[in-house]
């Protein structure tokens, strides 16, 4: 494995094997239903809680994950996982139910991308032969963590976004497959003195562009070398305060970029600036955009996670909210 200061290449290949989705009903009636493995008609996910619903959204991304590979828990050596609830209790829950070796992450919604190269790393390493990684998020149980309980019904300005009741596993390994992860980076912490927490995409761009730009210097790669630059949850407002970031720079990407926030939801679903989340880059990356890399219609792509890294108590002592992205690549070998 090569690896600069903080780009890496998995000179070793690493494969994804499978992956899986679970969604809510919102997310279920939304564009990309179609890409989405599973998808509960009740946003409690037949539990009697919102936490509850979340490890249950988990669990069935895992379950359609293995099942595609008729593979059982058994089989894997390693579950790296992480998702927003307070001391990554959906993850760590559902790693006592799988009774699996559990590394817990938390880059708050870039959590999805930071799982691939923990597990990324292991397989090219040689220290593992499968790993699953995941991640989860829930509109419920966020907005009871870090916002209002939805009875309090705090009307909510046009740039905030909607979290994503959804959850997305993939499982990395050796054998060779068509779609291989190739390079990565790290990215670093980036606060620009907002502190809105209805803000966030505002607050999440400049990491987004921030490693988007280290990863293009340091592979010496162009935009025009990737089919597909896809955010995680930038949303309406984070997103084009991502491409004044980087057109600042010179660097151009117009045509060749999505956001995951945006992709999720039809404009008519009232989601605001759109969706967020660690379930949102993780059930549309291994779902719409792995399907895509499927079928030949990408073949290199950029996954750039974004996180706003608040809490509920930094918000009450009206702290600025610091952001992190990481960076992925996913390429389809012929």
């Amino acid at each position: 494995m090569g690896l600069s200061h903080r780009t890496m290449t998995f000179s070793n290949p690493v494969y994804i094997q499978s992956s899986g989705t679970a969604v809510g009903p919102k997310e279920g009636a939304g564009p990309l239903a179609g890409s989405f493995d599973y998808r509960y008609t009740d946003i409690y996910c037949d539990e009697k809680s919102w936490e509850m619903a979340e490890r249950a959204l988990m669990k069935q991304a895992i379950k359609q994950c293995l099942t595609k590979n008729h593979l059982s828990i058994d089989s894997v050596d390693l579950f790296v996982a992480g998702d927003l609830s307070n001391q990554t209790t959906a993850s760590s829950f559902v790693a006592r139910d799988l009774q699996l070796p559990y590394i817990g992450t938390y880059s708050a919604c870039a959590t999805s991308v930071e799982t691939l190269i923990i597990s990324g790393v292991w397989v090219s390493s040689g220290l593992a032969d499968l790993v699953l990684a995941a991640a989860s998020s829930h509109y419920g149980a966020c907005e009871k963590q870090f916002r209002y309980p939805t009875e309090f019904a705090v009307q909510k300005p046009e740039t905030a976004q909607t979290t994503v009741t959804g959850a997305g596993a993939v499982l990395l390994g050796k054998k060779r497959t068509e779609i291989q992860l190739t390079e990565a980076t790290i990215g670093r912490v980036q606060d620009l003195g907002i502190t809105d927490p209805m803000s966030l995409g505002a607050a999440m761009a400049p990491a987004a562009a921030e490693v988007t730009i280290g990863h293009l210097h340091k592979t010496n790669q162009q935009v025009s070398d990737f089919d597909l630059i896809v955010t995680g949850d930038l949303a309406i407002s984070g997103s084009e305060i991502y491409r004044k970031l980087l057109r600042e720079q010179g660097i151009y990407i117009t045509g060749r970029y999505e956001d995951c926030g945006v992709m999720m939801y039809h404009s008519e679903q009232q989601v605001l600036a759109g969706g967020s989340g660690a379930g949102c880059s993780a059930s549309v990356v291994y779902g719409h955009i792995y399907h895509r890399l499927l079928a030949g219609e990408l073949k290199r792509v950029l996954v750039v996670a974004t996180g706003a890294l608040l809490s509920s108590m930094t918000v009450l002592q009206k702290q600025s909210i610091p952001a992190i992205a990481h960076a992925i690549v996913l390429e389809r070998r012929s």
